[in-house]
């Protein structure tokens, strides 16, 4: 029952953190393609550009302000509250699904032994470190040089994805990841662009010079925001894709992957202009089929053996009801799951072969069991697999 409600409970959790985060970068990408598509020319002088639309059946237009209007009009309308819906519903998904759950989704003893409480501790402090660390960069004398901050950054999180790979399951690794920079994302909203915007609010409605320090500072995060988008978004949806979080270097792919994330979004940024290099497209769709020739598992022919005949799928039906039916079944007997995870039922040897290409990925990156709680040894994985490959060769 217990359970259930669990499951409910992150089914609206996760729905709540889907829409919010739909409604923070939708706004952020708008806005962006509206920064560029702005006609700028033959402008009155308060007018730094225009643009007319059309969607719905009707007509828009839009105008930006070189710096604001003599007066505000009523209302005007902010854009926080995507942000803060994104980021607090991700946190409660956070808690539910990995917290709830750190034995099962956070630890793995492959790669560390760890109580609940120390790897909760590390996924938390590393969003808390994150934060402090990039606001740190950012008001640097490292800010004046754009390019080499980005690259620094960038290099920040790679090296956080490396050294929380070290100490957590590959899965939570990864949205260990993408929670802390969803952190600095909506941190940088809180903290910097949105006072930023109440300044020059205050300064309009008293009529005074805006602080413009302020807005640079400002612009510089919603910059960075921008570009973290794609990188976030791959590792929303990484868990279901063990073959990224599973691989043997994860934080390497992780961090190949947010790199061509960067160049599809900066693409988009400059594709307006005329000097917009148009190979970053098609140099990012090729890097992604390189990733993934790269990441190809080892082929069963290749399982060390010194038996080669073909294991039957009866024989290993032992093996998958001990370690795997627990959990992949029409009536789960592990605690904490109500049913199959993903659907896939182990319950027969007609349900294995159904799904022999996913059991084999699982065994094969070892993404399964989950914290191989139930202490699946290496001699099963190498039966799974020679059972694999003699179910290829029929």
């Amino acid at each position: 029952m217990e359970a259930h409600f669990q499951d409910w409970l992150s089914l609206v959790v996760r729905w709540i953190h889907f829409i919010t985060g739909v409604a923070w970068i939708g706004a952020s990408f708008y806005f962006n393609w509206l920064e560029n598509h702005l006609e700028r020319q033959h402008k009155p002088d308060h007018i730094a550009g225009d643009l007319w639309a059309v969607h719905g059946g009707g007509f828009y237009y839009l105008k930006k302000f070189q710096v604001a209007p003599e007066r505000l009009p009523e209302p005007l309308h902010w854009f926080k509250w995507e942000a803060y819906g994104t980021w607090l519903s991700g946190i409660a998904l956070l808690t539910i699904v990995y917290y709830f759950n750190a034995r099962a989704f956070m630890i793995d003893p492959a790669v560390a032994d760890l109580s609940e409480a120390t790897a909760i501790a590390i996924g938390l402090g590393s969003l808390l470190l994150s934060w402090l660390v990039y606001d740190l960069l950012c008001r640097s004398p490292l800010a004046r040089h754009g390019v080499w901050l980005a690259l620094i950054i960038f290099a920040y999180f790679t090296l956080l994805a490396w050294g929380l790979s070290q100490w957590l399951s590959g899965r939570a690794a990864f949205i260990h990841v993408g929670a802390a920079v969803g952190t600095v994302m909506v941190a940088n909203v809180f903290r910097v662009i949105i006072p930023a915007q109440k300044e020059l609010v205050d300064a309009v409605a008293q009529r005074r010079p805006p602080d413009a320090t302020k807005g640079k500072h400002a612009l510089l995060r919603s910059r960075h925001n921008n570009y973290f988008t794609l990188p976030v978004l791959f590792i929303m949806i990484s868990s279901h894709y063990p073959m990224t979080y599973g691989h043997t270097r994860q934080w390497l792919l992780l961090a190949a992957i947010a790199a061509i994330g960067v160049g599809v979004r900066h693409y988009f940024n400059i594709r307006h202009l005329p000097q917009a290099r148009q190979w970053i497209l098609p140099a990012a769709i090729i890097a992604l089929l390189g990733l993934a020739a790269a990441t190809l598992p080892r082929a069963p022919e290749a399982v060390a053996t010194e038996d080669k005949a073909a294991i039957q799928s009866a024989e290993v039906m032992p093996v998958i009801k001990q370690r795997c039916s627990v959990c992949h079944s029409a009536e789960p007997s592990f605690a904490g799951f109500p049913a199959a995870p993903a659907g896939v039922t182990l319950d027969s040897v007609d349900d294995l072969e159904v799904n022999a290409a996913q059991v084999y990925q699982a065994v094969a990156n070892k993404t399964m069991p989950l914290g191989n709680l139930t202490e699946m040894s290496e001699q099963e994985r190498q039966l799974l697999l020679r059972w694999y490959q003699g179910l290829q060769q029929e």
